[in-house]
């Protein structure tokens, strides 16, 4: 007999049917608590990991505020400054001469080597020199003739004069002898005139050099026929030595040239266009007699021995004029100069190697040196490079710069200072200054 699990004896008891009940509901539970657990976990991460990153930056700014800055340091010294002017200019021969013929005729050989030093009066280059000896031929022959019924004429004129006197000849017949002396005095004349012609156009027909100087490239070959008349010229022939520099300044700058012109001669000192290599030294010659009104400049030309021909025609040069020069001046690296809101200052090195700020005033500026007007003592130590990195109070390490500042020294082989406006509160460039030679610029702490 089978019995029902299913059946009560008590009618009333409520029979529950565990197989009907939904599985998904206690599940939702356990997926909500789970995911309020990862949202909390993840909350105490990002918050604990903020901190902790907040106190690590903290640390890392305190540690860097620490760390000595590393900068270039000079001291500021007292010497003299020579005081120049410097313009961009052109290298000029004194004397240039396009060589051509004056006569007419073959070229029958030229004389020179291409790039060869010439001196005035060497035979450069012959012309056929015959037909012109064969004029000089003829001149001489006419005037022997001509000469000789000379004489004839003024024989017989004598003779006419005793005639006359004595009224045995007409004075017709006097002066027609008169006449015919004078016509072969003309005509003897005449053929000493092309006899000089001659001679003249026999002397063209030897090309000479008519100065000192050094030949270009031959722009004619032997055999060619050449007149007067050609364009072309047989050679270029240019002075070398002395040469010129032709260069340009600020027309601001002409009364202070004029002035130290007047009383003597101004030292010139011509270099490449690096501003560094020395070509030559000289003299400033003259100052040209009008301002160009376009770019408000005027021009000077200065004068050069050029033995060792480091100057060259048509080589573009920087020319400084040494005007004077300034005694005992304090004067620090242009670098070492900040511009900043209020003016300009320098970062100061103390004893302790902290930085503060010092402002200065700027007289000028000569090339990679400033000279101070006030603002610091002999002695004080400065920072030339790696002020972006400072304020005040920072620690510095230093990387010592030479004790001197560079372009302190005397111009001859390097590059002499250059002058900026004098009395200028804020340090700048000359015209045409070399690159480099402007302070650097810095933001007030």
């Amino acid at each position: 007999m089978t019995m029902d699990t299913h059946s009560s004896t008590n009618p009333h008891e409520e029979i529950v049917d565990t197989t009907s009940a939904k599985p998904g509901h206690a599940s939702r539970w356990v997926f909500a608590v789970l995911g309020l657990c990862l949202v909390g976990g993840a909350v105490y991460y990002y918050t604990h990991a903020a901190k902790v990153a907040a106190t690590a930056a903290a640390g890392a700014a305190a540690a860097q505020a620490d760390r000595p800055v590393p900068v270039t340091i000079a001291t500021v010294l007292q010497q003299d400054v020579p005081i120049w002017l410097e313009g961009l200019g052109t290298v000029t021969p004194i004397a240039t001469v396009n060589v051509k013929t004056l006569v007419d005729g073959p070229l029958i050989s030229v004389n020179f080597k291409e790039g060869q030093v010439v001196h005035k009066g060497d035979l450069l280059a012959q012309v056929d020199p015959r037909p012109f000896q064969i004029a000089l031929h003829n001149a001489e022959a006419a005037l022997v003739r001509d000469s000789a019924q000379l004489r004839d004429a003024r024989l017989n004129l004598e003779r006419y004069r005793t005639l006359r006197a004595g009224n045995l000849i007409a004075q017709q017949q006097f002066d027609d002898q008169q006449a015919l002396v004078d016509q072969y005095a003309g005509t003897t004349q005449l053929d000493q005139a092309a006899i000089d012609s001659a001679k003249l156009n026999l002397d063209y027909s030897h090309i000479v050099s008519p100065i000192d100087g050094v030949t270009g490239v031959r722009l004619i070959d032997t055999g060619n026929i050449v007149h007067a008349a050609d364009q072309t010229y047989i050679v270029v022939l240019t002075q070398i030595d002395p040469m010129a520099v032709l260069f340009t300044l600020p027309e601001d700058d002409l009364p202070r040239v004029q002035s130290h012109l007047a009383q003597g001669k101004i030292q010139a000192v011509a270099f490449a266009r690096d501003g560094q290599t020395k070509l030559a030294e000289g003299e400033l010659g003259l100052i040209d007699n009008e301002v160009n009104m376009t770019t408000a400049t005027i021009r000077l030309k200065a004068f050069f021995p050029n033995k060792e021909r480091m100057l060259w025609p048509s080589e573009f040069v920087k020319t400084r004029l040494l005007l004077s020069t300034k005694k005992d001046a304090i004067t620090a690296p242009a670098t070492a100069v900040q511009r900043g809101p209020t003016g300009t200052f320098v970062y100061v090195v103390g004893t302790d190697d902290k930085v503060s700020v010092q402002a200065v005033d700027v007289d000028s500026t000569q090339g990679d040196l400033a000279i101070l007007a006030k603002g610091l003592q002999v002695g004080q130590r400065v920072v030339t490079d790696g002020q972006n990195q400072l304020k005040p109070g920072s620690k510095i390490s230093t990387r010592d710069a030479t004790a001197k500042p560079s372009g302190s020294a005397a111009p001859a082989g390097s590059a002499p200072a250059v002058d900026t406006t004098a009395g200028s509160a804020t340090p700048a460039r000359h015209h045409g200054a070399p690159a480099g030679s402007a302070p650097a610029t810095g933001t007030a702490p």
